[in-house]
């Protein structure tokens, strides 16, 4: 039986939501990990920037811009130590600049995927995975990728139903 880590990128405060910036204690990244707990025994990781973006919408995209244009590397806290035990890795994120936010690249080059399965989750408001799954594919050389999901995030909290026949296509 296979060991599988839920690592995700999430964040609360002012975003574009369903069409309107509003305020929400609950990243729609988080809400469709917390969809997907129920549905699968994983063990889960939140990717956390040492020094997060802003709170609000505006200036959050114009930092994100910033750090995908350096091609940063944005220090994340708390990070497993090490991956070892982990045969699937489901990785769930929103889409930043077409791809995925820079910390979730720093957690990526933190290990050898080699051999381990990952499946991506993106969240969006309708910019879809972009260019996450090639760019997972290139920071993670041996790892066996599988289809990703895309989620509109204001629909998260409604996404069981879709991330669970997309766990259960994931292992034909």
């Amino acid at each position: 039986m296979s060991k599988t880590l839920i690592s995700y990128f999430s964040r609360a405060d002012e975003n574009y939501f369903g069409g309107t910036l509003r305020y929400i204690e609950v990243g729609n990244t988080e809400v469709a990990v917390g969809q997907m707990k129920d549905l699968v025994d994983a063990d889960v990781y939140k990717i956390q920037m040492e020094t997060p973006y802003s709170a609000g919408y505006k200036a959050c995209v114009e930092e994100a811009k910033k750090d995908w244009k350096a091609d940063a590397r944005p220090k994340i806290v708390g990070a497993p130590e090490q991956i070892d035990g982990y045969d699937r890795i489901i990785l769930a994120y929103p889409n930043y600049c077409g791809t995925m936010p820079m910390a979730v690249f720093t957690f990526l080059e933190m290990y050898d995927f080699s051999g381990k399965t990952i499946l991506p989750l993106c969240t969006n408001e309708g910019s879809g995975m972009g260019s996450s799954e090639k760019d997972i594919q290139r920071l993670c050389p041996g790892a066996v990728l599988k289809k990703g999901l895309s989620v509109r995030g204001s629909e998260a909290a409604s996404s069981k139903e879709l991330i669970a026949e997309w766990l259960k296509e994931s292992e034909e």
